[in-house]
Formats: C-alpha cells, structure tokens, sequence
C-alpha cells in the first residue's frame, strides 16, 4: 500500500518513564528519572509521558510523581504528560503544570474489571468529573483505549466496541484517543482497518497509536498504521514496559528501533537518533537489566565496518 503522505512528519511520545518504569521490579531513584527525562528531553522528542499520578499503594513505583514533575528541566516544545486515574490525580497533576493529562480505560470489560477494578462504562462516568476538573486549564486531555485490538481474556473486540467508546469520550470532552495494543495482540491488517476508520469518521481528531512487541509485530503494526494515516506514535526507550496480563512478553514498541525505521525511510520525527541511542545506551545500568531494544546492540544502519583484516591483506 503506497502512503498518500510520503515525507510526512511523525510525531514520537516517549512512555517509558511512566509506562516502562512502573512494573520494574526496582524502583529508580527520583534524581536518575530526573535525569532520564531531562536527556530525553533533549532528543527532540514530541511529548514525554513522566509519570502518573495514581495512588503510590497502587503504582509504587511512581510514588514521586510530583517531585519528578517538579525537578525535571522543561523543554520548550516537549510536552510533559502524565497519566491521571481520577480527579485527585487531576488536581495533583495540574498543580504541578503537566501540558497533557492521559486517561486510560479499556474496550473489553474483563480487561477493565482485571487492570482498573472498573467496565468501560465506570470508567466514562469517572472521566467525566476528571475532564470537568480539567476544563478551561489549557491542559490537553487525552484518553487511551485499552485493548483495542483484542482482549487476552476475551479475544477479539469488535471494532464497533471501540468506536463507540470513542464517540462518547468525544462526547465528554476528550481532545485526542490512543489505540493500544495492550498485551500486543494485533497484526497489520487490524490495524489498518481500524485506523482507516478512526480516521475516516473523525479527521480532525489527534489519534495516537500505542503498540507493543509482544509477539514482534510491534514495527509492522507501526509502519501500517502510518501507511494508513496515523503520525502519532507511543514508544519506550528500550522497548521497556509489558502488560502483567502478557506474561514473560516484551514491552512497547521500541524508541529508538521506530525512529531508525523512519529515519531509514526518510520519514522527518524530529528527533536526533544518535543522541537518543546515547541515552538508550544507559538504560540497563537504570533498570539493572539487558532490554529488548535492538538497534542499541545493532548499531545504525548506516554504521560501517572495515573489511575483514585477510581481505585487505589480499588487496
């Protein structure tokens, strides 16, 4: 299928502060996520997800959420999100100047009832205090569709399921939707089908899509959904991150893997790929082990080697 877009600019959310360091079996000192997120903040990356503002009993991990939004260095032109369960979290978030705020619900019940105590229906109500909360601050809303291309407890969700919940989270206030492959369930064709029709019925809406590497389709399901339009993209650096309902899998779809795709293909991110395979290069000695990322243990494509020292003794 030939993009209509070629040369298009995409757009790269890094979630790996937030999504990748929360199941981490090691909590990374306050001062190192600092860190992380101000060099990540000089790559020229899109919008950041920091942290989330969730009880710290719930996602202890992420328990200091706002001494990490409050010591982190901002960017101009980087957005700063963070992910908002419920209206406290909301306040806490604004208090601390967040750009963005990312809600999350699923489109399978059993998903929902298993990860958020809560259907996609609780979840909608709940959404409506927070985007009320958050009205007229200037702070983009956005919400994420868990599962939206399967459920690994139910299998397949129906597109018109997603669609639905998208039209009402329109309909509360929501600025922009995230697909998510949650447990990294989907493939290609899924997801162009499902893109062309976000699209179709709501050009003007903000749709990112949020794959993981699950069963290694995470670049495939990436590429095709930009073929299909889509020019946001959700990654972690590393390919940190995974779903406790898809044991033993990998994470998101990688930072620095996704934007060599695009760097090879001529795609403009806006972000400089050597600059964040350096901080990449960081990120075991972080989170105390190896990570999936392959361009790291690669190298870039346009790398070079010299020639094997028998073959240039022969020339």
């Amino acid at each position: 299928m030939t993009p209509s877009h070629d040369r298009s600019r995409v757009f790269i959310n890094e979630v790996a502060p937030r999504d990748g360091l929360q199941i981490e079996s090691r909590f990374v000192p306050t001062e190192e996520k600092i860190q992380l997120i101000d060099a990540l903040s000089q790559t020229g990356l899109a919008k950041i997800e920091a942290t989330s503002f969730t009880s710290p009993k719930a996602i202890p991990n992420l328990r200091d959420a706002e001494a990490v939004m409050q010591g982190i260095g901002r960017v101009p032109g980087v957005g700063y999100v963070a992910l908002v369960p419920n209206e406290k979290g909301a306040e806490r978030a604004l208090a601390c100047g967040v750009d963005e705020i990312n809600l999350v619900l699923s489109a399978s019940d059993s998903h929902g009832l298993a990860n958020l105590r809560m259907t996609a229906d609780a979840s909608l109500v709940r959404f409506a205090g927070i985007v009320e909360r958050v009205r007229g601050s200037g702070v983009f809303i956005n919400a994420s569709i868990s599962t939206a291309f399967g459920c690994p407890f139910e299998g397949e969700v129906p597109f018109k399921r997603v669609l639905a919940i998208t039209e009402k989270l329109l309909a509360l206030g929501v600025e922009g939707i995230s697909l998510c492959d949650t447990t990294g369930m989907a493939n290609p064709r899924q997801v162009a089908d499902l893109c062309r029709e976000v699209r179709s019925r709501w050009p003007w809406l903000p749709v990112t899509l949020h794959v993981h590497n699950t069963r290694g389709m995470g670049l495939a399901n990436a590429l095709i959904a930009w073929q299909n339009g889509i020019t946001r993209f959700d990654a972690a650096l590393g390919g940190l991150g995974g779903c406790p309902y898809a044991p033993g899998a990998t994470g998101n779809v990688c930072t620095e893997d996704l934007v060599h795709m695009f760097a090879q293909m001529e795609v403009e991110t806006g972000v400089d790929l050597e600059r964040l395979v350096a901080v990449a290069e960081r990120l075991p000695a972080l989170v105390g082990h190896d990570v999936p990322g392959q361009v790291v243990k690669a190298g870039l494509a346009t790398r070079r080697y010299p020639l094997p020292s028998s073959l240039s003794e022969a020339t």
